[in-house]
């Protein structure tokens, strides 16, 4: 049976929590945004992931598509040794309602990593032979990375996946076919071109404006950026730093920020939707991203196109993505984070420089560039396309 008489049903494997209010469907903005211009390419996506009744928080945003549908699966996994142990009671469980989920589709695309992406991609190439694979997270090996990330890695690089397409940032040298470098950012062509706005018409004065965005747990680092703000305090460098996002870690930072005496310096924002981080990005003048491991940081991309200076650590992508447009440092060193941060200060022509080649950068990547590229990579992999003749020869 021929490809293009089959196409017609998406399904996608996921970890990511969604939320049903009255039978509308909600989940994380930047996560909903890549995944609404899948909709416009199938007749149906079906969405196998953990899914509660109840308000969503306020960073999220409904999927606008009504072709987007839940199939909902239970939510495991977690830190302690309790949720870990419940988490592999629970495998057949998932393994049982992943198989009955991938049934439903033509196509199957898995995100990982994370549990039900791992499940996912050792039981995808058994329904379908027409896979996707989105790995967000950092594609070379790291120190302390978990043991089931380095298993999905292995999984997507073997025979195993020789028919599908693995989306990933990155990805080096002598790589299996189906590994294919793929970068794309969540904002729309709109906000891309009032980022370039903005960036054109930015100035850099006192108080320094600091801000960070994502979600408040260790591996992010803020601790790093609230001891690196104490620095800065001492030296009686004026700055505001503001915290978008939010997580469990939010009360410890909090803890933190009373410690090192910077109540009035440090602002806790709270999660935003997307369309309200943007306003945060005009706002700043520098980024900080004290993260970890990192695969391909959208949040720098879309500071950048803002002419917002980035300072972040270097790790995946990020010295790539920073090389003469951004600052790079160790992760953990508080005192070179600190040194930068002054250095911004002092340093008027730089910032300039490094503001006006980020943003030429980062104009690049919208999130309409997302459907084209898929479109492409069907048509060199399995001879079929989405697009109409007029945007084939566009393409072309």
């Amino acid at each position: 049976m021929a490809f293009q008489d089959t196409i017609k049903t998406l399904v996608i494997i996921t970890n990511v929590r969604h939320y049903e209010v009255s039978g509308k469907l909600y989940a994380s903005g930047p996560y909903t945004l890549q995944i609404q211009p899948l909709a416009d390419l199938f007749e149906k996506v079906l969405i196998a992931a953990p899914c509660q009744k109840g308000l969503p928080p306020s960073d999220c945003l409904p999927f606008a598509n009504e072709n987007i549908l839940i199939l909902p699966q239970k939510e495991s996994g977690g830190r302690t040794f309790w949720e870990k142990f419940l988490l592999v009671v629970n495998v057949p469980r998932h393994v049982v309602e992943l198989c009955r989920a991938m049934l439903k589709g033509d196509v199957i695309q898995v995100r990982c990593p994370c549990n039900l992406g791992l499940l996912g991609t050792i039981l995808a190439p058994l329904f379908s032979k027409y896979l996707i694979a989105n790995y967000a997270g950092q594609w070379n090996n790291f120190v302390g990375e978990p043991l089931s990330s380095r298993l999905e890695r292995f999984i997507l690089r073997s025979w195993w996946w020789r028919n599908g397409l693995v989306l990933v940032y990155g990805g080096g040298s002598n790589q299996p076919k189906q590994i294919i470098p793929f970068f794309a950012s969540t904002m729309t062509a709109k906000q891309v071109q009032r980022g370039i706005e903005v960036a054109s018409q930015k100035r850099f004065e006192l108080p320094l404006q600091i801000v960070f965005v994502g979600r408040l747990v260790p591996p992010k680092g803020v601790e790093i950026l609230l001891r690196a703000a104490g620095v800065l305090r001492k030296q009686n460098i004026p700055f505001q730093l503001s915290i978008v996002g939010d997580g469990p870690d939010r009360p410890r930072l909090e803890s933190i920020v009373h410690q090192l005496d910077l109540v009035g310096l440090v602002h806790f924002v709270g999660p935003l939707p997307y369309e309200e981080v943007m306003g945060w990005y005009e706002k700043a003048h520098v980024l900080v991203l004290p993260t970890k491991t990192e695969g391909f940081p959208k949040v720098l991309v879309e500071a950048m196109c803002y002419g917002v200076v980035c300072v972040a650590t270097d790790t995946g992508l990020i010295s790539w993505m920073l090389k003469e447009r951004g600052i790079v440092f160790p992760y953990g060193d508080v005192d070179a984070l600190g040194a930068h941060l002054r250095c911004i200060m002092e340093d008027a022509s730089m910032v300039q420089r490094l503001s006006k080649e980020a943003s030429a950068w980062a104009k690049n990547y919208s999130i309409e560039g997302v459907r084209e590229t898929l479109s492409r990579l069907f048509l060199e992999r399995w001879n079929y396309s989405f697009l109409n003749e007029k945007d084939k020869d566009n393409l072309e």
